[in-house]
C-alpha cells in the first residue's frame, strides 16, 4: 500500500523489458570480469641460456617456455632498461671453462662474439650487439641510463660503454677477475667484485677514478643494496658468506655465514642474491647447496633456508610482489618457481641450454 491506493500491478511486457535489462546487465559485468581475468597479465621472466646462446621468455604461473630469443654466444649477465622496454645481455666468446677443466685443452676464444646484446622486448629480437671489452659477464647501467660498466674478467677491468655512440669509451683497472658490477642506488659509484684480489673496487662513475678496495670473503661474486642504498651485501662463494660493508664509508661492518653441512655434504656457496621488495630479505642462492638462503636485512642473520631447489642455482630473482622467488638451474636445465611463504618449490619450469640468469619482467 502506498498513501491508502493500492499499487497498480506491472505490465507483463514491462516485467519482461526489466528483467532482460537484469539479465543483460548481469551477462555485460560477468564478461567484462571474464575479459579482465583473461587480460590478467602473468609473470614473465627472461632467461640467459649459457649454452643455447639464447634468452628464453618464459611465463612462469603457466610454466613454459614461450620464445626464444637467439642472442649469440654465452649469454649471461642481464639487466633491463630503467623504462623496461630493453633487455641487455652480457655475450662472450671465451670458451666454458669451470671447476676441474683444464683451460690449456679449451678451443681458442672467439673475441668477434665478445660484446653487450640489445634486445627490444616488444618484438623479442636482438637489435644490435654493443662493444664491451674482452669476455663480458655481468655488467650494470649507470642511474642515467647513458653508460654500462662490464666487467672484463681475463683482463682485470671494466669497460664503460657509452650508449649514445656505442663504444667504448674508457676502461678502469679494478682487480684480478672482475666479476659482478653494481652501481650505488645513488649512482655515484660502482662496485666491481675481484675473484682474484678478493675484495670489491669503488669507483667514480662522474670521474671514473679508482678509489680503492674494500675487502671481503673468498671468491665474491654478486653485490646487492639495502633499500636505502646505505649497505651493501656481498656473496662470497668459497668463504661461505655474505660480506655487509658500509657504502658511505666503504669499510666492512660485519658477515653473514651461512649454515653449515654435514661432514660430505655441499657447502653453501654464495652466489646471486636479490632484495625482496620489502627491502627486509635478502635471499641468496647457495650453487652447489642446491638451496636459497633467506637474510634478515636489519638482525644480519640467516632466519631460512629453501632446501633442494634445484641443480646449482645461480642466477636468482623475486617477483614484484614478494610472494614467489626463481633461480636458473644451470646443471639439471630448470627454472624453480619457490613460494617465498613456505620455501616450497611450486613448479620446475624446462628451460633447455644451461640457464644461468634470470630477471622478472616490469608490470606494465
Amino acid at each position: 500500500m502506498n498513501g491508502g491506493k493500492a499499487e497498480r500491478p506491472m505490465p507483463v511486457k514491462a516485467k519482461s523489458l526489466v528483467w532482460t535489462r537484469r539479465i543483460g546487465c548481469l551477462v555485460g559485468l560477468t564478461a567484462l570480469a571474464g575479459i579482465s581475468a583473461c587480460s590478467r597479465a602473468h609473470t614473465e621472466l627472461y632467461v640467459s641460456a649459457e649454452d643455447g646462446g639464447e634468452v628464453l621468455v618464459i611465463d612462469a604461473d603457466r610454466g613454459e617456455v614461450t620464445a626464444h630469443i637467439p642472442v649469440g654466444k654465452r649469454p649471461r649477465g642481464m639487466r633491463l632498461s630503467r623504462d623496461g622496454k630493453l633487455l641487455y645481455v652480457a655475450l662472450s666468446g671465451s670458451p666454458r671453462g669451470g671447476p676441474g677443466v683444464d683451460e690449456s685443452k679449451l678451443p681458442p676464444p672467439d673475441r668477434a662474439a665478445d660484446g653487450i646484446g640489445v634486445v627490444d622486448l616488444a618484438s623479442k629480437k636482438l637489435l644490435r650487439t654493443l662493444p664491451s671489452g674482452q669476455d663480458p659477464e655481468a655488467f650494470d647501467l649507470s642511474l642515467d641510463q647513458k653508460s654500462l660498466f662490464v666487467s672484463n674478467e681475463e683482463t682485470a677491468e671494466i669497460s664503460v660503454v657509452d650508449l649514445t655512440s656505442g663504444k667504448v669509451r674508457a676502461k678502469v683497472a679494478v682487480g684480478r677477475e672482475p666479476e659482478g658490477v653494481s652501481v650505488r642506488p645513488d649512482g655515484k659509484l660502482v662496485y666491481v667484485t675481484s675473484e682474484g684480489d678478493n675484495a670489491v673496487a669503488a669507483v667514480d662513475t662522474g670521474s671514473l677514478l679508482f678509489l680503492g678496495q674494500i675487502p671481503v670473503g673468498a671468491r665474491p661474486r654478486a653485490i646487492a643494496f639495502s633499500a636505502d642504498g646505505g649497505t651493501g651485501f656481498v656473496t662470497c662463494e668459497n668463504g661461505g658468506v655474505v660480506t655487509v660493508f658500509d657504502t658511505a664509508k666503504n669499510v666492512v661492518t660485519g658477515s653473514v655465514t651461512l649454515a653449515a653441512r654435514p661432514e660430505g655434504a655441499q657447502r653453501p656457496r654464495p652466489m646471486g642474491a636479490v632484495l625482496a621488495p620489502d627491502g627486509r630479505t635478502l635471499y641468496v642462492s647457495t650453487g652447489r647447496a642446491g638451496s636459497v638462503a633467506t637474510i634478515d636485512v636489519g638482525s644480519r642473520r640467516v632466519t631460512r633456508e629453501f632446501e633442494n631447489v634445484g641443480k646449482r642455482p645461480w642466477g636468482i630473482a623475486v617477483s614484484s610482489d614478494g610472494k614467489s622467488v626463481f633461480t636458473a638451474n644451470g646443471p639439471s636445465n630448470d627454472v624453480s618457481v619457490i613460494d617465498a611463504a613456505t620455501g616450497q618449490v611450486a613448479k620446475r619450469i624446462p628451460a633447455p641450454g644451461s640457464p644461468w640468469g634470470v630477471v622478472v619482467a616490469p608490470k606494465h
